[in-house]
């Protein structure tokens, strides 16, 4: 009797597990969930299945919902509501994109954000594109700054939009990819 009964829990777990896992996966192909910490929270779920049919059911939707996250804007967004007083440069987010699009190793991963966060870190972009916007005259009231000031700018933006970068990279304790 106690046999029937774990074997019916074991059924209803298995049918209420892929349900969830149906729920999940429905809540990423309708961009339900569109926000790092969600995607994140979803992924590590994705990670943990232990049935390989639930693991192989999430490839493909949380790559397109990551895809999506990236090219809705949402994560520039995101980037920028860390990045208050000195929002991240729109062209440094498409400069690692298109980075990311170019590199072969870039099938590494199914997490394009993750790809994009990494390529900025790694590429060295945010020194790059924080010179170039400390320089740009719409930053000073449309006249040219002084070499003191566009460096003074320079360091805010690095330093700022450097722990935006590092804050978002701490939400994988583990690299999202293949091998």
């Amino acid at each position: 009797m106690s046999s029937s009964r774990s074997s019916g829990h074991g059924r209803g777990s298995r049918k209420g597990r892929q349900s969830s896992v149906q729920q999940l996966i429905d809540s990423l192909r309708t961009h339900r969930v569109n926000t790092l910490t969600e995607l994140c929270r979803i992924e590590r779920v994705a990670a943990s299945c232990d049935n390989e049919e639930d693991a192989q059911a999430f490839q493909a939707p949380m790559t397109s919902a990551w895809d999506y996250y990236v090219n809705s804007n949402q994560f520039l967004t995101e980037l920028r509501g860390l990045t208050r007083n000195y929002p991240i440069s729109g062209e440094l987010v498409d400069q690692a994109h298109q980075l990311v699009r170019n590199d072969p190793n870039s099938n590494r991963s199914w997490n394009l954000a993750w790809l994009c966060l990494v390529k900025i870190r790694d590429d060295g972009l945010i020194p790059t594109y924080a010179q170039s916007d400390a320089w740009r005259k719409e930053m000073w009231g449309g006249r040219d700054p002084s070499q003191e000031e566009a460096d003074q700018l320079s360091q805010c933006f690095e330093y700022e939009w450097t722990q935006a970068v590092e804050n978002m990279l701490r939400h994988w304790p583990v690299t999202p990819t293949w091998y």
